[in-house]
């Protein structure tokens, strides 16, 4: 196949066209214009591939009853600060669901168990001689003048 020597108004067009919207020169704009036809069998590839159906947006009922689903399993918790969720489930615990958190293995009801076991892996005992013992700064005592 030979090279098209000629531009026809209508490449040319394309080409400035490319041009000023890129911000390049004519050269990768018209590399652009060669490559245009490869992109556009690419987007009807992925447009042939079957779509993966869309969750449907929640009502506002179906919002508020999740929302207060959530805030009954909050307290059935025992209402646990982040801190505390992040000590259960790590990092992502405040961010994620109660769902999602009884997936992970602890629900809402077993919440405080679990956070007492991580309290008590936390926990180092030291025995009572191992404590330090309290200091206490003495002054010298200065001779008195007149003794």
């Amino acid at each position: 196949m030979a090279k098209k020597k000629t531009r026809t108004r209508k490449d040319k067009s394309e080409i400035g066209r490319i041009q000023q919207t890129a911000g390049v020169t004519r050269q990768t704009a018209s590399r652009k214009k060669r490559a245009a036809p490869k992109v556009k069998d690419q987007v009807k590839a992925q447009a042939a591939k079957p779509a993966v159906p869309k969750q449907q947006p929640m009502t506002e009922s179906g919002i508020g009853s999740a929302r207060s689903e959530g805030i009954r399993l909050f307290k059935l918790a025992g209402r646990p600060t982040k801190e505390q969720f992040i000590r259960v489930y790590g990092e992502r615990g405040p961010k994620m669901t109660w769902k999602q958190r009884a997936t992970a293995g602890v629900d809402a009801k077993h919440f405080q168990a679990a956070l007492a076991a991580k309290l008590a892996e936390k926990a180092v005992s030291r025995p009572a001689a191992a404590k330090s013992a309290r200091t206490t700064k003495q002054t010298s005592t200065v001779p008195l003048a007149g003794a």
